[in-house]
């Protein structure tokens, strides 16, 4: 390490296992928020076209890894103190660029800028201040420096990938970034073999995952009040905006009541590799459809608020259309997918109920493709209550022992 490095490290505060969230790391969150309003406005404005909605998918992961990136490196050391301070600055300068070209990132910019360059430079630069200060955060643990470095590999293909397809445009640019996204979730997936993580702080890492869930589904009550304001207030829309509502209230409850703490509870237990594995493949991977799955059922609530808002275009007997009824209904169904491989990965047993809905939802398409977009809603709404009671009453006893283990 060099004389300069070594001068940087002397401000870096190592965490323990009592380390929690920092204020810091909440702020850096909400220019997370406007990343996420930004790709549902993308995949919202004009026609839904399953395109727009491939255009959603890939932005969310640029995104994703960028979040996780910072996630993991504030286990590592305190957020909020020395030279991981400006980091998150930096890092902050750079998603919130991201963000702003996210609408014209895959067609043509009106302006001077190029916003896809600009989109894939900066998320270049906030992976590459994350590296630089992760390295200073290592301090003498070769293991860490060594899968840092590892790390390198994957990243540097996937930043070449995103320029050349940020410069090439067209088709082009979703296919090469496709693959850039490709080499760089497997690429540090595999890489991670060399066993060389560390997860400090286990409460740390389940609550930044937790907070990051919450951010997601705000984004959906957000989506649903951003369909309704432009237009006026009726009473077809105060039924849909409560109905999202309930469908919002039912995501948190579903993850907050005792699958959150269970997690939790199972990583604090874990140490060395094992915790590092588990923080790896049950937050990084799988709480990634969770977020792609509120984000797509944001957009589906938000078109179905239009759709019962501007009589002008709609009636109130129109059905939604393909897309956002896939986004909403689907949306749901990969976010309980994403539950039961979360409980799999953790405690190794399938939530049959949730995979049961899954399933029933994504069976129901071709039925509610031919009812009003209101009634879609409303079965929805419907049914993810159900299975919050179901659950509530089914497992009463086990559920109240889980909450208040340790109390």
């Amino acid at each position: 390490m060099s004389i300069s490095a070594r001068a940087l490290q002397q401000h870096v505060h190592a965490t323990d296992d009592s380390h929690r969230v920092t204020s810091l790391e909440l702020f850096f969150d909400l220019v997370f928020v406007y990343g996420l309003t930004q790709v549902t406005a993308l995949m919202a404005t004009g026609d839904p076209t399953w395109h727009k909605g491939l255009e959603g998918l890939i932005t969310l992961a640029l995104l994703w890894f960028a979040w996780c990136s910072y996630a993991w490196l504030g286990n590592q050391a305190k957020a909020d103190e020395g030279v991981l301070r400006l980091a998150l600055v930096a890092a902050m300068v750079c998603v919130f660029l991201v963000a702003l070209a996210i609408p014209s990132a895959f067609g043509e910019s009106a302006g001077t800028i190029n916003a896809a360059l600009l989109l894939v430079l900066s998320l270049i630069a906030a992976r590459a201040v994350h590296l630089t200060v992760y390295l200073i955060a290592a301090g003498d643990d070769l293991g860490l420096r060594r899968q840092l470095l590892i790390s390198e590999v994957p990243i540097a293909a996937w930043a070449v990938l995103l320029v050349v397809g940020a410069e090439v445009g067209g088709g082009w640019r979703l296919g090469l970034w496709a693959i850039a996204l490709a080499i760089d979730y497997i690429g540090i997936f595999v890489s991670s073999r060399a066993g060389g993580w560390r997860l400090n702080a286990a409460g740390h890492f389940a609550e930044r995952h937790g907070l990051i869930i919450i951010i997601a589904i705000g984004e959906s009550i957000v989506a649903i009040g951003v369909g309704a304001a432009a237009l006026p207030l009726t009473w077809p829309v105060l039924v849909a905006v409560l109905l999202g509502l309930a469908i919002s209230v039912t995501l948190w409850w579903s993850y907050f009541d005792v699958v959150a703490p269970v997690a939790e509870r199972v990583l604090t237990r874990a140490e060395g590799q094992e915790r590092a594995r588990l923080a790896r493949d049950s937050y990084t991977y799988l709480h990634f459809p969770m977020v792609v799955g509120i984000v797509y059922l944001a957009f589906g609530m938000k078109k179905v608020v239009n759709y019962v808002a501007d009589t002008s275009h709609h009636d109130l007997a129109d059905p939604l259309a393909t897309v956002p009824l896939v986004s909403l209904y689907g949306g749901v169904a990969l976010y309980l997918v994403a539950h039961i491989c979360f409980r799999l990965r953790n405690v190794h047993s399938l939530n049959r109920q949730r995979l049961g809905l899954a399933v029933l939802l994504v069976a129901l398409l071709p039925l509610v493709a031919h009812v009003p977009a209101l009634a879609a809603l409303g079965v929805l709404a419907g049914l993810m209550v159900a299975l919050i009671g179901y659950e509530v009453t089914k497992f009463a006893e086990a559920r109240e022992k889980t909450r208040h283990a340790g109390h």
